[in-house]
């Protein structure tokens, strides 16, 4: 890993980077035309692309009416080179690619401590700015797993694959085939979001929790998941909603409690001062009883305003607590 230096060669190493940053962001391109991004002569543009070559970068001269040149993939890794600014973001990636539990951590933070070791001080100042610290977890994925799983999304593959649960191990269950689209990470824990075509319905599963099997099934014609977003589909699916990113059980209520000590705990939900130590709030859960015991958390006297499912659902939690109480006395 090389950074630019700042001496009499700052000119030349700054084209340099120029030149690679370009060819980086298009397949081909014309000699005249990276002349003309770079502000020097084609002599000038061939000469660097040498340069480019001698420190290990696979460039390739491009024949035709114009010529040109493309940088391909090589055998071997060339050293890198980055301005300052990827070089503080590369730095802050790794300190978070340490607390991802993609099986990575002992690698990313061997990186970090190689990039720190290489950096100018005051990038290293700016890079230790952020401070990331990796809660304790109690899942880890493999990161073959999460090779193989990107490798069929890329590929178009069905899956074959054992899943357990905190209340089946995985021999338990018959073997799940899925066509994979999308790896997400949300809070702490990854997942694979695919079709099952024998329930002819979408499905998200817990990758710490998959036992992947050989060889991939057929391949298929990726569809879109619904929405289009996955990020926004997989937020509904986490709130009980089949489409939209939002709770199928929604109420608003009146707490006798200031604004200050309601919207530290509103979650998702809008929190507003209706008079002096009173506050509204709306919010939802995945079902009414769920929202009335969440709401029952807070401690104080609770005004439903709506809608009526919500008052019932208080009503039952109420009497099931009076049950538990009289059982409680025996």
């Amino acid at each position: 890993m090389e950074f630019m230096p700042t001496a009499s060669s700052a000119a030349t190493s700054g084209r340099l980077l120029s030149l690679l940053s370009l060819l980086q962001v298009r397949r081909d391109w014309p000699g005249a035309l990276l002349a003309g991004r770079l502000g020097v002569s084609e002599r000038t543009v061939r000469r660097d692309v040498d340069r480019l070559r001698e420190i290990g970068y696979p460039v390739r001269a491009i024949k035709g009416p114009e010529g040109g040149y493309r940088l391909e993939g090589g055998s071997q890794m060339p050293p890198l080179l980055f301005d300052e600014e990827q070089a503080v973001a590369l730095a802050v990636a790794l300190r978070i690619a340490v607390g991802t539990g993609a099986g990575i951590e002992e690698a990313a933070a061997r990186a970090l401590a190689t990039v720190r070791q290489v950096m100018p001080s005051r990038l290293r100042q700016r890079a230790d700015l952020v401070e990331v610290t990796a809660a304790e977890r109690d899942t880890q994925v493999d990161t073959e797993v999460l090779l193989a799983l990107s490798s069929a999304i890329r590929a178009s593959e069905e899956v074959r694959f054992d899943y357990a649960s905190p209340s089946r191990p995985a021999e338990a269950r018959p073997v799940r085939r899925v066509q994979p689209h999308h790896l997400v990470v949300r809070n702490g824990k990854w997942y694979l979001v695919g079709w099952d075509a024998a329930r002819e319905d979408w499905r998200t599963y817990r990758v710490d929790r998959m036992e992947l099997r050989v060889p991939n099934g057929p391949r298929f014609t990726p569809r879109e998941v619904p929405g289009g977003d996955v990020a926004t589909f997989l937020a509904a699916r986490f709130k009980g909603s089949d489409t939209a990113d939002a709770w199928p059980c929604q109420g608003e209520v009146v707490l006798d409690l200031p604004l200050a000590e309601v919207a530290p705990f509103a979650g998702d939900g809008v929190a507003e001062e209706v008079a002096p130590g009173r506050t509204r709030l709306r919010t939802g859960s995945w079902s009414w009883a769920a929202l009335a015991a969440g709401l029952a958390r807070f401690d104080a006297e609770v005004e439903v305003v709506g809608p009526p499912a919500l008052r019932a659902a208080f009503a039952d939690l109420a009497d099931r607590a009076r049950r538990a109480s009289r059982l409680h006395d025996d």
